[in-house]
């Protein structure tokens, strides 16, 4: 099987066996309709109205979208416009926290028994990819033909540099995470299920082999667990599925066009805790990490938090210069630490000034190392050159849009050029370049 690129990173790993601690829940919370990929929710609350954890803030405005729920009881105090970490705007609900975490009354398991009802709880849990990418779980899950699911892959590996939030997912929550597998294989009955784990981490293989191992006489064991290269960016989705299966999703084709369906470890965990015990998604397990951190941690905290709680929290110990929510290499720069944690935060990193600064950039010296590097095989190289002579027909020529915005031509270029946001800017003149011709041809 052909090698794919990637990067070495250096891991960081400094909070892997940190166990989860819950913050105070903090005086107030601003929780954006928008966080999932899709339509935004439909807020269904008014300044003045009570709430109480788990109770239903915003409706799925559509089937690529995803409910949001209060994270802490108290009162609405705004619904309002506010900057998003996207650069968007969107419509956001302050709530002011009592400070009691008061469940909703009318939450209670769902009934799951077969295939429609499982997928309505999922629904109805709130849940969407964990892992960074934020795509309504439900969608991906709802499949015309289920016979089509081959492979269902596990996605543990967590490539990212500092992010240790899935590693204590799948020890404190590994039979959250196990129990749906035991539900994916029950109503979507895929040919195949396989926990994928980076090498460099060796508690999460442990109890996930020893899970897998635990089977009753005859029978066969519920998933493989397949330990992969520590390699960056091992957890891409195309990567996962070409290094589990051997199979290449074309472009501008799904996972599920080669018969595969990649999900997030901790996105499994809480879909089985909605199903258990009724109470969707409204909280998340984030490491804090970076030079200027004090006391890095893995935190749980409502949804909605501002990330200067998490900093009062840990503590710092250098003035921050830069605030990344998400990882370094895919991760999003925040203005500044009143920005909310959103459902798909998986870490926020603080960095001191030595870190912060951006290198000097200097001229290509053509030595291809940007090439060598993707894990797409693409050329970063001419398709900057096609996007500096605005010639988007050579975008599409080089495949602009197998990009995954991954970071590895960048962190390669010994220029120190900023490769990976030159590449967002060449997909967007593509992407006005395809929908103008489409315009044209009717």
């Amino acid at each position: 099987m052909r090698k794919l690129g990637g990067v070495s990173t250096p891991h960081h790993k400094n909070t892997a066996t940190s166990p989860v601690e819950e913050i105070p829940t903090p005086p107030e919370v601003r929780i954006p309709m928008s966080m999932h990929i899709g339509a935004p929710a439909k807020c269904i609350v008014k300044v003045g109205d009570a709430v109480q954890v788990g109770q239903l803030i915003g409706e799925a405005a559509g089937f690529v979208s995803s409910s949001i729920y209060a994270s802490v009881s108290g009162k609405v105090k705004s619904v309002d416009e506010t900057d998003a970490v996207t650069g968007y705007r969107s419509v956001s609900v302050t709530i002011a926290s009592d400070g009691l975490q008061t469940p909703y009354e009318k939450l209670s398991p769902p009934d799951v028994h077969d295939l429609p009802s499982f997928l309505e709880a999922v629904r109805a849990s709130g849940a969407v990819g964990l892992g960074g990418a934020g795509f309504p779980t439900v969608a991906k899950l709802t499949v015309k033909d289920a016979g089509k699911v081959d492979y269902i892959i596990v996605n543990g590996a967590e490539c990212e540099p500092y992010i240790t939030s899935d590693t204590r997912t799948m020890v404190e929550d590994k039979d959250y995470v196990w129990n749906s597998l035991k539900l994916l294989k029950k109503y979507l009955k895929p040919a195949h299920i396989v926990y994928a784990i980076e090498e460099n981490k060796p508690e999460p293989i442990r109890l996930t082999r020893e899970l897998a191992a635990n089977v009753q006489p005859g029978e066969e064991p519920l998933a493989e667990v397949k330990v992969l290269p520590s390699l960056y960016p091992q957890g891409g989705e195309k990567m996962l599925i070409y290094n589990v299966t051997g199979r290449i999703v074309p472009e501008g084709k799904l996972p599920l066009d080669v018969g595969a369906m990649v999900i997030n470890c901790s996105t499994l965990a809480i879909i089985s805790r909605y199903i258990i015990n009724g109470m969707p998604l409204v909280s998340r397990c984030i490491t804090v990490d970076g030079s200027a951190v004090k006391n890095p941690k893995n935190l749980a905290a409502p949804i909605g938090t501002p990330v200067s709680a998490l900093f009062d929290y840990c503590g710092l110990k250098k003035e921050v210069r830069k605030i990344i929510m998400g990882g370094p290499m895919m991760g999003t720069a925040i203005p500044n630490a009143d920005m909310p944690i959103l459902k798909n935060t998986n870490a926020v990193l603080a960095f001191a000034e030595a870190e912060a600064l951006l290198p000097a950039e200097t001229p290509c010296i053509n030595c291809g190392q940007c090439i060598k590097h993707c894990p797409m095989g693409l050329m970063p190289s001419n398709l900057l050159t096609a996007y500096n002579l605005k010639k988007p027909e050579n975008l599409a020529k080089y495949k602009a849009n197998l990009c995954l915005e991954c970071g590895c031509c960048a962190y390669s270029c010994p220029a120190k050029r900023p490769i990976t946001q030159y590449m967002k800017l060449a997909k967007a003149m593509l992407r006005d370049y395809t929908a103008a011709n489409a315009n044209n041809s009717k």
